[in-house]
């Protein structure tokens, strides 16, 4: 799969409502966090929609913290916390891979930098999950930080005002303590820094819709530590 960028996939980020959101980003309390709705051109997000992985084909990535489903790019076997695997893959359409190859682009890297002014400089992580009724993430910290960048695009469509299912910020590791909660999963994208204060989760889902989610983590590399953020046991 030679796929090679130009400038109309340069154009499948609308990096117009991104930087709109910047200031709000910078100036949250008590750590950096933002939600950009309309994240892609309908026509891009469409064919996401339409081709976003079956999740019955996803693993089972639940643990005593958590009930969701996970798929990684490039590799057959959930991994947790193991770096994404560079370039394509054959198992998603091109447009998907299109959208994966942007990610590793200083491009796409540079724009959130400046949005967020997170010295990220790759693309770490590239995996979709997913949740359905019963799903759910216990409110938690990784504290990974000081350079890195979570963002979870979502791609459900009906979701109602109120239903638990996206990604929520709290200022402590409690449901009770949450400060925003989305609820518009249809193109649209919450993100947060990491830190010591980011706490984050997923409330219970009650309905019969599937929350379906790409996650992207940017973070700084370099050739003598390695991922800020920590790297992976082996």
């Amino acid at each position: 799969m030679g796929l090679q960028l130009n400038q109309t996939k340069m154009n499948i980020i609308n990096w117009k409502n991104v930087n709109e959101k910047s200031e709000e980003f910078k100036n949250q309390k008590p750590f950096k966090f933002g939600f950009i709705k309309n994240i892609f051109p309908e026509t891009f997000y469409e064919n996401f929609y339409n081709n976003y992985p079956k999740i019955d084909d996803f693993k089972d990535g639940s643990d005593m913290s958590k009930s969701q489903f996970a798929m990684e790019w490039g590799k057959e076997k959930y991994e947790k916390c193991e770096p994404v695997i560079p370039g394509p893959d054959e198992k998603f359409n091109e447009t998907w891979n299109e959208l994966k190859l942007y990610a590793e682009s200083e491009e796409f890297i540079s724009n959130w930098r400046n949005f967020s002014g997170v010295p990220v400089n790759r693309l770490k992580h590239f995996k979709f999950i997913a949740y359905r009724n019963g799903g759910f993430q216990l409110p938690h910290i990784h504290n990974v930080g000081p350079s890195t960048l979570v963002l979870m695009f979502y791609f459900s469509k009906n979701w109602k005002h109120g239903e638990a299912g996206g990604t929520y910020m709290a200022t402590e590791e409690d449901e009770s303590k949450i400060i925003f909660e989305p609820y518009d999963l249809d193109n649209s994208l919450a993100l947060f820094h990491d830190g010591p204060n980011s706490a984050h989760g997923t409330r219970m889902i009650t309905n019969n819709l599937e929350r379906k989610a790409l996650q992207i983590t940017l973070e700084e590399f370099n050739d003598d530590v390695g991922w800020t953020g920590g790297n992976p046991k082996s």
